[in-house]
C-alpha cells in the first residue's frame, strides 16, 4: 500500500520563532484533527530542523529542503545528509523546480545527492516537472521521462522503493495558472506507468507520487481523489496552518 503524504515546503520563510510558533500551531492541529494514516511533514529552513524534531513527537515528520551531495568537506555553506540526518529529519527534498532552474542541478547531480540521502536513512522527496515553455511545445512527456531516467532510474529496485516522488508542474506554481485534476492525473498516470516498465507493477503500485502544482484546500480533494495521486507537496499553503492542516485533513473522510 502506498502511503498518503502532505509534505509542506516553507522554502525561504519564517525566522526562528515564527517558525517555531507556526510549527507548534501545525503539529497541535494536526494531532486533535487528522484521523487516519496520512503522514504530515514540514520541510522547513535549516534553523529550524533540530528544534522542529524535538518538538514534533512524531506527530508530523520533519524534512529539509535540499542536501549536499557529498558526505563532508569544504563546501562552506552547505549541509550534508548526514548532518541533515542528525536533527532528527527523516525526508529531504532532492530536485526541487527552485533549485533546477535558480541553482542549475542537473539531473547527474541530483541523482548523486539522492544516493548520498538514502545511504544515511533519509527518504528523499525527489520532485520533477516541467516549464511553460515545455506543456505548450509538447516536450513535457519527455522531459518527465529524462529527469526520471537521469536522476533515479540507475537507483536499484531496492533503493527506488524507498523514494517518494513528486510531480511539480513548474508552470502552475505562483503564476495563477493551474493544472486541472485531469491534467494532474494524466501525469502521474504517466509516472507510475514508467516506473511499472523499469521495475515493475508491484514496485510502480507502491511507489508515492504526490502533486506539487499550488495546491490548496479549495481543489485538495479534487486532486486527491484521482487515482494515481497520494497527496501533495504544498509551498504557500503550509506557511498557514489552518490551510496546511485542512489539506491534511483532506484524506480523513
Amino acid at each position: 500500500m502506498r502511503k498518503k503524504i502532505v509534505a509542506g515546503n516553507w522554502k525561504m520563510n519564517m525566522d526562528y520563532s515564527e517558525g517555531i510558533a507556526l510549527f507548534s500551531e501545525i503539529m497541535n492541529m494536526v494531532r486533535d484533527e487528522k484521523k487516519g494514516d496520512q503522514i504530515a511533514v514540514i520541510c522547513a529552513p535549516y534553523i529550524h530542523l533540530n528544534s522542529l524534531a524535538q518538538l514534533s513527537a512524531g506527530v508530523v515528520k520533519i524534512g529539509a529542503q535540499n542536501c549536499h551531495q557529498n558526505e563532508s568537506g569544504a563546501y562552506t555553506g552547505e549541509i550534508s545528509a548526514k548532518m541533515v540526518k542528525s536533527t532528527g529529519c527523516e525526508y529531504v527534498i532532492i530536485g526541487h523546480s527552485e533549485r533546477r532552474q535558480y541553482f542549475a542541478e542537473s539531473d547527474a547531480l541530483l541523482a548523486e545527492k539522492t544516493k548520498i540521502a538514502l545511504a544515511n536513512n533519509l527518504t528523499p522527496l525527489f520532485c520533477i516537472g516541467e516549464t511553460l515553455d515545455e506543456r505548450n511545445n509538447g516536450s513535457y512527456y519527455q522531459v518527465l521521462e529524462s529527469q526520471l531516467e537521469n536522476g533515479v532510474f540507475g537507483l536499484s529496485a531496492e533503493d527506488f522503493s524507498k523514494l517518494v516522488l513528486a510531480y511539480e508542474p513548474v508552470w502552475a506554481i505562483g503564476t495563477g495558472l493551474t493544472a486541472s485534476p485531469e491534467q494532474a492525473q494524466d501525469i502521474h498516470a504517466f509516472i507510475r506507468a514508467k516506473i511499472d516498465a523499469k521495475y515493475g507493477m508491484n514496485i510502480a503500485d507502491d511507489t508515492t507520487i504526490l502533486y506539487g502544482g499550488s495546491c490548496n484546500p479549495k481543489n485538495a480533494a479534487e486532486l486527491f481523489a484521482q487515482h494515481d495521486i497520494d497527496g501533495g507537496l504544498i509551498g504557500g499553503a503550509s506557511l498557514k496552518s489552518r490551510d496546511f492542516v485542512d489539506i491534511v485533513k483532506t484524506f480523513n473522510s
